[in-house]
């Protein structure tokens, strides 16, 4: 039977051939650029959180700091005797004397411009300031942050699986007890020991400070590196534990899955599955860890740095809360906050990079 003979078949085909698809042009959209929309709205949504929560902290650094009780103009006389016009003349200098929704506007517009004002107690920019102080930071915390993180991801890897054995008992053990001791108690606790002496152990590293003085070249690297040893071990102390605490429990979940069941089936190593199968799928959440421990580094250690008397902006913040000096504790505040902030919002925007099935 012939097309021209049936008429249903002639349907049928006039159907086929008129409901083939269009050619795909400059308007069709695969899955690739779905995808890249969504990933592209998903940045969009993070970077728009991060404005609000940078505007949030501005709003706080300013209001929080005013409920320290003290005044920093009495402050800043050192406990002598001031009339009440000089006293109203140095609070005039500092816009201590304009209603507060004044000053936090001025604030607010002046710190869209990077201008924190000027400190009391220095008598300079905020800003310079932080930029004097954070080389020293960076390298006290960045050198800590790099030893913790690689010692807590190897000996995390390893406790895992090893999973019940006396190594794992042992690190684990020592993990959690680290992790719970107070970063300024050890701090103490290691000057103590290691630089006053006790008993035969003679005092080996100075008690603080970045160097020496009078160094130059070589020497004073070397005489830096030595200033660095016992913060740097106080910090890798209780970084390493949270590391290592994170790796063991996310290798230890993907130590029951199929893919490493398959891998073994196949013939592969014990420790090409877990170097090459295991860790990778466990370190998405020791990334962000990761990430959230970097944007720490710009802020430092407070306490640590205080202890060991370290030039950063962990003891400039201290210094500044003493007095109280306003501008300069608002200032450091914004920068610590803001690197944190930032920090998790690049690990935000690179985990879908890692895995796909987040920001769906």
């Amino acid at each position: 039977m012939t097309a021209d003979s049936n008429p249903a078949l002639l349907d049928t085909e006039g159907a086929a051939a008129t409901d083939d698809p269009a050619p795909a042009g400059p308007s069709a959209r695969g899955p690739r650029a779905r995808n890249t929309r969504a990933y592209l709205l998903y940045v969009a949504g993070k970077l728009g959180g991060a404005a609000v929560s940078l505007f949030a902290v501005l709003v706080t650094s300013f209001f929080l700091f005013r409920l320290i009780p003290g005044d920093p103009v009495k402050q800043m006389t050192g406990g002598k005797r001031v009339s009440a016009e000089q006293l109203a003349a140095m609070r005039k200098e500092f816009g201590l004397d304009q209603p507060v929704m004044t000053q936090f506007f001025d604030y607010c517009g002046n710190a869209l411009t990077g201008d924190f004002g000027t400190s009391y107690q220095f008598h300079t920019p905020v800003l310079d300031k932080i930029t004097d102080a954070l080389p020293a930071t960076l390298l006290l915390t960045g050198t800590a942050f790099v030893l913790y993180t690689l010692i807590g991801i190897w000996l995390g890897t390893r406790t895992a699986w090893r999973n019940g054995g006396l190594g794992d008992r042992v690190h684990t053990g020592l993990a959690l007890t680290l992790y719970s001791v107070p970063s300024f108690w050890l701090g103490l606790l290691l000057i103590i020991t290691f630089s006053v002496g006790v008993g035969p152990i003679p005092g080996l590293f100075p008690t603080g400070g970045l160097e020496s003085g009078g160094e130059t070249g070589i020497a004073y690297v070397i005489d830096v590196a030595h200033h660095m040893v016992l913060p740097v071990i106080t910090l890798v102390a209780v970084g390493y534990a949270q590391t290592l605490l994170v790796m063991r429990s996310s290798l230890l979940d993907e130590m029951g899955s199929d893919y490493l069941t398959t891998a073994r089936a196949k013939g592969l190593r014990d420790d090409l599955v877990r170097r090459r199968h295991a860790v990778p799928n466990a370190m998405l959440p020791t990334v962000t860890l990761m990430f959230v421990n970097l944007g720490t580094v710009v802020a430092g250690a407070i306490l640590v740095e205080t202890v060991f008397s370290w030039p950063g902006l962990g003891g400039l913040f201290y210094a500044a809360l003493s007095v109280p000096d306003l501008p300069l504790v608002q200032g450091l505040f914004f920068v610590f906050a803001a690197a944190v902030i930032l920090m998790n919002t690049l690990a935000d925007v690179i985990y879908p990079l890692l895995d796909p099935r987040v920001g769906r």
